[in-house]
């Protein structure tokens, strides 16, 4: 671990024993920050990862003044701060504008709050100076309900430096946009960190953007009493290109340092379960069981094209007519094959599985699933989609007992519940099992989902980025988790993802989609990495970052077209 200390005169901002508290409702104290020591200077990009619940927005809602620490202190330029003030400008995760504004007064509210010494025209000036800075010139007139996710928080990124901080705050900015969105947010980051030179400090969970933007890297011990557990400095030459730092032995080193570091960290917060109990032995009811004459037949099972996609066509009626999403799909999958689906927003991924799952009608080609054509949606094709779609007024266990009682009528009650209890305790839900769902995070919620899925017993398994709403820390857990139930089920799978390192760790082979309309398979690449499969493990292996690389320069080929200029 490269533990360093930045040198220079005076930091502008040092943190010194920040400790934070909250009292609970039932009384008890949650020990948030437990002793943060941090100094950033002047013109330094400093990112801080860390796990969810790990205190990271305590910790910058402190610098930024909306938060008292209970003790430490916190100076700007030697002197401790008061309150919030001008020379610390934040940007939050969401992006809290004024819906009735237009993108230019919603940034003039912050101009004139601050900047009261200034003359009216030089006011103006500021606010379109910094609205063309994030690349929003053409929208100055537009209101926030008609600007996609990424331009609404370009508009806050704007708010935020025409206050002309001395350092500028960001609170997860980009977490809540697709991938895609979210590298354009970054590029017009590192754009700003040029021109403008200012004191940054990013709070995220994704390693590759700490990576990308900043000087040092400081990663968060998990909660309770977060403490700064290491520090980074990025010695990888600027600019630095999304694509290019795969070959840069340096990044490669240092990606999987705090990789490993922060899956240490996770390690001893373990998640992934252990059963108590055993599976029992008993086969789902086939709901759509295969004609009498193909049983008499007694054909042996299928594993080789097992699963088929001919001709595949999906069209949409529009008010300008007929709209082709997708175009000539086709893949043959054996039994027990795991395919990742990957490409930008709106090249029709999910509307390929949605159809898989029979959720949505096939416009023109077929796909067949052990010899039978797929024209309705049941329980043997399980779906996890991005959000997890409980039910909140059930428990885990309830929630996954729904399922498991339809495709097991013939078990035992007490069958049934070992069923339900086993994929519970293998993701990593053992003791939460009586919680109800409402009560839940995020990530538990879709643990449940994980094991719904694969507690139905399914002929086929479709993942819809099911972990697409999760920072990147959780996301990691919950691979591990999908990873190690599939390992144990080899069920035939395909998931939809945004995430390159999601879709190499887990698929046999990644299939990566054209732009749409019209989306297609642009390419297929065969993954040829040794199973089970541990994501430090894969760091170290040499094909791993090859693929990766491959997989880049094709959605960075893709980077164009209709559905990129959305951001």
């Amino acid at each position: 671990m490269t533990m360093t200390s930045h040198n220079s005169a005076m930091p502008i901002l040092s943190l010194k024993g920040v400790t934070k508290s909250y009292a609970g409702q039932s009384g008890e104290t949650s020990h948030v920050l437990g002793g943060i020591d941090l100094d950033i200077a002047e013109g330094e990009f400093v990112a801080i990862l860390g796990f969810s619940g790990a205190g990271k927005t305590t910790l910058i809602n402190s610098v930024a003044g909306l938060v008292e620490p209970d003790g430490g202190e916190i100076l700007l330029r030697g002197k401790p701060i008061d309150g919030p003030s001008k020379d610390r400008g934040l940007v939050f995760q969401s992006y809290s504008l004024f819906p009735w504004l237009s993108v230019q007064a919603n940034v003039a509210l912050a101009v004139d709050a601050v900047h009261k010494d200034k003359s009216a025209a030089e006011r103006a000036a500021l606010v379109k100076q910094k609205v063309e800075l994030v690349g929003l010139g053409h929208a100055m007139d537009r209101k926030p309900a008609q600007l996609s996710g990424g331009m609404r928080q370009r508009v806050a990124v704007a708010r935020a430096l025409a206050m002309e901080p001395e350092i500028l705050l960001l609170d997860e900015p980009l977490s809540a946009l697709d991938a895609l969105t979210r590298a354009k947010l970054q590029d017009e980051i590192e754009r700003i960190r040029k021109e403008e030179g200012r004191t940054i400090l990013l709070v995220t969970n994704d390693v590759d953007e700490a990576l990308l933007l900043a000087d040092r890297v400081a990663v968060l011990t998990p909660s309770p009493a977060a403490r700064i557990g290491g520090i980074w400095e990025v010695d990888v030459a600027r600019p630095r290109d999304r694509e290019a730092v795969n070959d840069d032995p340096g990044y490669q080193r240092l990606r999987k340092e705090i990789v490993s570091y922060l899956g240490s960290l996770n390690d001893e917060s373990g998640t992934v379960g252990e059963s108590a109990v055993d599976l029992p032995n008993v086969t789902p009811l086939d709901l759509a069981p295969p004609p009498q004459a193909y049983r008499d037949a007694a054909q042996s099972p299928v594993t080789t094209r097992f699963l088929e996609f001919f001709k595949l066509d999906k069209v949409y009626p529009t008010p300008k007519g007929p709209l082709k999403v997708v175009e000539d799909f086709n893949l043959l999958m054996n039994k027990g094959e795991f395919i990742s689906l990957i490409g930008h927003s709106g090249c029709g991924k999910s509307t390929v599985l949605t159809m898989a799952a029979g959720l949505n009608e096939i416009s023109g080609g077929g796909i067949v699933l052990e010899n039978r054509e797929i024209t309705a949606a049941g329980p043997d094709k399980a779906v996890v989609f991005q959000s997890p779609s409980l039910m909140p007024w059930l428990t885990a266990r309830q929630n996954v007992a729904l399922g498991v009682e339809r495709v097991y009528p013939h078990a035992s009650r007490s069958e049934r519940r070992d069923i339900v209890d086993y994929y519970l305790d293998r993701v990593g839900l053992g003791d939460a099992k009586d919680k109800m769902a409402a009560e839940m995070s995020n990530g538990m919620r879709q643990r449940v989902g994980i094991a719904r899925a694969f507690a139905l017993s399914p002929r086929l398994l479709l993942l819809d980025e099911p972990f697409g709403m999760l920072d990147s820390l959780t996301r990691w857990d919950l691979q591990d988790v999908l990873v190690e139930t599939w390992n144990r089920t080899k069920v035939t799978a395909i998931m939809v993802t945004h995430d390159v390192d999601e879709a190499i760790l887990l698929a046999d082979r990644v299939v990566m989609m054209t732009n749409g309309p019209r989306a297609t398979i642009g390419k297929v690449l065969e993954v040829d990495l040794p199973r089970p499969r541990h994501r430090r493990e894969l760091l170290e292996h040499p094909k791993f970052y090859k693929y990766r690389q491959e997989v880049l320069h094709f959605l960075a080929e893709y980077d164009h077209g209709p559905t990129a200029k959305v951001a």
